[in-house]
């Protein structure tokens, strides 16, 4: 009889090879059944694979129960995906996990978001310290570049931050402004960039590192030894101008993602076009961000309503 972990690694493969899942789902599935692993081999008896019950289930939910709603959702998606597997592979007669209810309730946290004046006040920032530099062809000079063409990226496209960095030259079209976004399940998107200046930013990056690009095997965001930018990288960058934008909130690449889908409400965009722009596989995700905009709501009905156009001049009763 395989091993519970034998049996995991053969699901992985499968994952892998068959399904196609991203390096980053592969790691969180393998960081989780690595977790179940322990839980089970810490049972006395040890349980066979066709053995394991939902009572086996419920001690592992239990014992995760600390971690944040978040991170057991998805522990739990992927321990429903393995025995999914095993069922259809006739490994086990029934997924033990259709026995159970189980519900788990986030809390509903509102996204963080830059308002315009706070997104124009990063890209100044973002300008200053590539207008700053007197040697172009000192490597702070092509660094500035390259950061601008992180934030304009991350703010034409509203892209994940995974996304951005995943981007290959042969993902984005500086002639036409096309860019392809692959997201999660391998999703494609075509996301056009129209701004001139975004454009040109890109055009000039790509310029000063096309030897690198090249050099990486094709990667778009490049650091200075010649490798991908890491997300971690990216988020220290964003940081780093928005630190020298004097902005006193914590400006994240998902922010930028955030502020690209309330901006585009503002300006009165169907959210069946920022879902598709997002990548967003339920309308119900996108939903979050017409709450976001009930403060930009306020302010115009505040201020346009017509309403204010009259006034009636009732008399006062004593």
């Amino acid at each position: 009889m395989n091993t519970f972990q034998s049996t995991a690694e053969d699901f992985l493969v499968h994952c892998q090879f068959e399904k196609n899942l991203s390096p980053k789902t592969l790691k969180a599935y393998t960081t989780d059944l690595q977790q179940l692993t322990a839980f089970l081999a810490s049972l006395s008896p040890i349980p066979e694979v066709p053995d394991i019950t939902k009572h086996h289930l419920r001690e592992f939910l239990i014992s995760i129960a600390s971690l944040k709603p978040k991170s057991i959702k998805r522990k739990i998606a992927t321990v429903k995906a393995l025995f999914n597997y095993l069922e259809f592979e006739d490994k086990i007669l029934v997924n033990p996990l259709r026995k159970m209810r189980i519900k788990i309730k986030e809390p509903k946290t509102l996204p963080a978001v830059m308002d315009i004046q706070e997104v124009v006040k990063i890209f100044k920032a973002g300008y200053s310290f590539k207008g700053s530099a007197k040697d172009q062809t000192k490597y702070s000079y092509i660094e500035s570049v390259r950061n601008l063409a992180v934030i304009e990226l991350l703010f034409s496209t509203g892209a994940r931050v995974s996304e951005v960095a995943s981007l290959t030259i042969e993902n984005i079209n500086l002639h036409t402004g096309n860019v392809i976004i692959k997201g999660k399940g391998n999703k494609e998107r075509l996301i056009q960039i129209c701004n001139k200046e975004s454009i040109m930013i890109l055009k000039s990056y790509n310029l000063l590192f096309e030897a690198k690009i090249k050099a990486s095997g094709g990667w778009f965001l490049i650091n200075r030894f010649n490798k991908p930018l890491s997300d971690q990288s990216i988020r220290n960058i964003v940081k780093k101008i928005a630190d020298k934008a004097g902005i006193n909130k914590h400006i994240t690449p998902h922010i930028f993602r955030h502020s690209f889908a309330t901006l585009l409400l503002e300006k009165d965009v169907d959210i069946k076009y920022i879902q598709s722009l997002l990548g967003h596989s339920s309308i119900n995700t996108t939903q979050i961000y017409t709450h976001v905009n009930r403060k930009r709501q306020r302010q115009i009905l505040a201020t346009k309503h017509p309403r204010r156009d009259f006034s009636m001049q009732l008399p006062m009763h004593e």
